[in-house]
């Protein structure tokens, strides 16, 4: 069976070393003849929405998903008019903009940071009266990574961001005081099977992701249901296909939703030794409706992302326990190049391993 896999970065990449195991073949589409999944499967290099490579991708393929949710949701439509397409293009409609994903959310009764819609100065004062100060200011489409948002913590900072971000299509949203950020994995098959992976929490740097803890250290079983049942409701609306993460702020034992991404997920990584079935290879079986695996922890993981960086892969294997995962892209500032997972029986072991990859790494995790 040849799954089709929309882009062609690490998470296609990762999604295809799950899959061969089970029998599958893979084929890429990406406008980039450098994209790395292209040096584990054949990759049509091609805009998305160039006719003629979608038609090329299209071929023979049994099924087809995406790897990240900035592809054209026109192309997603396209496509699944030719085969059978995972998670439905309405997801990716509702992810790629922040204003309507946050609006979804909140119509499912899951509560969120104050928001509200900035297309010019007017609105950003009446948002700035209805949200208040500090804020974030962020664009609706093509944000991540901390790119396309700017902190205001007075009016003037405010206005300053409204013309550095363009002045429209935009979201003022009120800076949450948080506690730390959590994510929830959750997986629903094409029979409609659902499991969930455990609370994890989540340490950025820059606006990137660089430290993932699993489990969630003293994350209670309630919040994990909270969590779970926030997820649910956003599987069964989406009528949903595939591995869905959903991002939290957690205030207390409460949970504002932050965002979602509609693919597997940077901070699902630890569950490729972490975990008794990876996040890759229980959203191909949720593609292809087999039994989803077991989401249980094998003990305790941690998540290192190698953001421009190179470490000496020596060195890193000598940590008891450290896997490492380099994904063959060029190293550049600021680019998400490898990671490394770590993993041990105990709570307190991990926080040992976690000082030695630190200092390897020069970073204080």
């Amino acid at each position: 069976m040849r799954i089709g896999v929309l882009g062609g970065g690490q998470l296609g990449r990762m999604l295809a070393l799950a899959g061969y195991p089970l029998g599958l073949s893979f084929r890429f589409l990406d406008p980039s003849p450098e994209a790395c999944a292209g040096q584990v499967g054949p990759l049509v290099v091609g805009e998305f929405l160039e006719e003629g490579a979608l038609l090329r991708f299209a071929e023979g393929l049994d099924l087809a998903t995406y790897e990240f949710e900035n592809v054209p949701v026109e192309a997603a439509r396209r496509l699944a008019e030719a085969v059978p397409l995972y998670p439905p293009p309405r997801a990716l409609e509702v992810a790629q903009d922040r204003l309507r994903e946050k609006t979804f959310m909140q119509g499912l009764g899951v509560p969120t940071p104050p928001f509200h819609p900035v297309e010019g100065p007017l609105d950003l004062e009446e948002g700035l009266r209805r949200v208040g100060l500090p804020a974030l200011l962020k664009t609706r489409r093509g944000g991540y990574d901390g790119k396309g948002q700017a902190l205001a913590r007075t009016e003037e900072e405010a206005r300053e961001a409204l013309k550095a971000l363009g002045g429209q299509g935009l979201l003022l949203e009120a800076f949450v005081p948080f506690d730390r950020e959590v994510s929830l994995l959750a997986v629903r098959s094409r029979t409609g099977e659902v499991a969930f992976y455990p609370l994890v929490e989540n340490r950025h740097r820059g606006g990137i992701l660089r430290l993932s803890l699993a489990p969630a250290p003293g994350a209670s079983e309630a919040l994990r249901r909270k969590a779970e049942g926030y997820a649910l409701r956003a599987l069964e609306a989406l009528d949903y296909v595939g591995v869905l993460a959903l991002e939290f702020f957690q205030v207390g034992e409460e949970l504002l939703f932050n965002e979602m991404a509609p693919r597997v997920h940077n901070s699902g990584h630890w569950t490729i030794e972490g975990a008794e079935t990876s996040q890759f290879q229980n959203h191909l079986r949720a593609l292809l409706g087999f039994p989803l695996g077991s989401t249980a922890s094998r003990g305790y993981s941690a998540m290192v992302n190698l953001i421009g960086e190179r470490p000496d892969f020596g060195e890193v294997l000598r940590v008891e326990g450290a896997h490492l995962h380099w994904y063959g892209k060029a190293v550049r500032p600021g680019r998400k190049v490898g990671h490394i997972t770590l993993r041990r029986d105990g709570l307190e072991a991990l926080g040992e391993g976690l000082a030695q990859l630190a200092s390897l790494l020069g970073d204080r995790l």
